[in-house]
């Protein structure tokens, strides 16, 4: 019994318009490549993290065929709300549970356990520019896109304290914190999503959302301030899950 994690599946079974392959050789049959990788890892006593952008469907219509492809994954799979993942409105984290009750579980307002521990989180949310340099040589920035992300970033906020809370009022002192979007922006050095994981003393903190390799190192990796952070971006990992916890 194992805790994997994953992330950016970015599936288009059935809208065939949005295939990755342009992106790199990495995406080529990426989809057969993640279920190989994902069948061999994993039994079906693991638990499986995604933290996100699992669809490329508008509606849930448009992404069945993708999540019937991650419901037949082995393993009990936990799926995380990623910026494209349209289908999921959220406000209907309960109606997609009750939906796909047995087979997916989604992570929003709410936590699972594993073993002693419980998994908690959220999307999350990061100012990603763009950014200049200003006639003086520092950063800067459009402030209005600034004050949308700061909006979205409270709001995601919330969310996360909401399944930290859950967790913590069932007893749980143990966490492993999961987040779509990266801890930090690449100008900062920490966060509120930071600051949350060492209130309540995470062990883990496990983020995707980068893509590419020259966007890989725009938050943090490994060891900060005692919380060990992972990146499990498809392409990052190759589509292999890493394991989080035996």
């Amino acid at each position: 019994m194992a805790l994997y994690a994953l992330g950016d599946l970015h599936l288009n079974f059935q809208t065939k318009d949005k295939s990755m392959d342009r992106f790199g050789d990495v995406w080529i049959d990426h989809e057969k490549k993640a279920k190989r990788n994902i069948e061999a890892a994993i039994s079906p006593e693991d638990t499986l993290v995604l933290t996100g952008d699992h669809s490329w469907g508008r509606n849930l219509n448009e992404c069945r065929e993708d999540l019937e492809f991650i419901a037949a994954l082995p393993g009990r799979k936990i799926l995380l709300r990623g910026n494209h993942d349209m289908f999921w409105p959220a406000n209907k984290t309960e109606k997609l549970n009750s939906l796909f009750e047995g087979r997916l579980l989604f992570l929003q307002n709410n936590y699972y356990a594993y073993k002693d521990y419980a998994l908690v989180g959220t999307k999350g949310a990061s100012f990603e520019g763009p950014f200049y340099i200003g006639n003086n040589g520092n950063v800067v920035w459009d402030e209005e896109m600034k004050r949308r992300s700061d909006k979205l970033v409270r709001r995601e906020e919330k969310r996360l304290r909401t399944s930290f809370e859950k967790a913590a009022e069932d007893g749980y002192k143990k966490f492993i914190m999961f987040l779509h979007y990266p801890p930090t922006s690449i100008i900062e050095t920490e966060s509120v999503f930071t600051r949350i994981a060492e209130e309540y003393h995470v062990d883990q903190v496990v983020y995707s959302h980068c893509h590419g390799v020259s966007r890989f190192d725009d938050s943090i990796r490994g060891m900060n301030n005692g919380i060990f952070y992972s990146l499990v971006s498809g392409d990052y990992r190759d589509f292999k899950p890493k394991k989080i916890l035996d």
